[in-house]
């Protein structure tokens, strides 16, 4: 798999955003993916050293339209620590 096919987008919100700050990034990543891929994908497509990757699956939630039962899809979620005094500066704004 590419790394492009590999890293889906950022997951950007109030926690991770904190956690970018200790150089730790969150990531939608694709179902098959596994660490290794992770990391070289995150070091190919912003040219930084992965220190450590985990991996997280996460479950679909149930959710209800008037009648009809439904779930939302399952996906998987990587975070990422990079090597000390590296950043991603895509992420860090203008």
């Amino acid at each position: 798999m590419n790394p492009e096919q590999i890293i889906l987008e950022p997951i950007l919100t109030e926690k991770t955003n904190g956690m970018r700050e200790d150089g730790v990034y969150a990531f939608r990543v694709a179902q098959r993916a596994n660490k290794v891929q992770v990391k070289g994908a995150v070091s190919a497509l912003f040219g930084v050293h992965a220190q450590e990757c985990r991996i997280i699956n996460v479950k679909g939630k149930p959710k209800r339209t008037r009648s009809a039962k439904g779930r939302t899809s399952s996906w998987k979620k990587a975070v990422v620590t990079l090597a000390k005094g590296e950043r991603i500066s895509i992420f860090e704004g203008a």
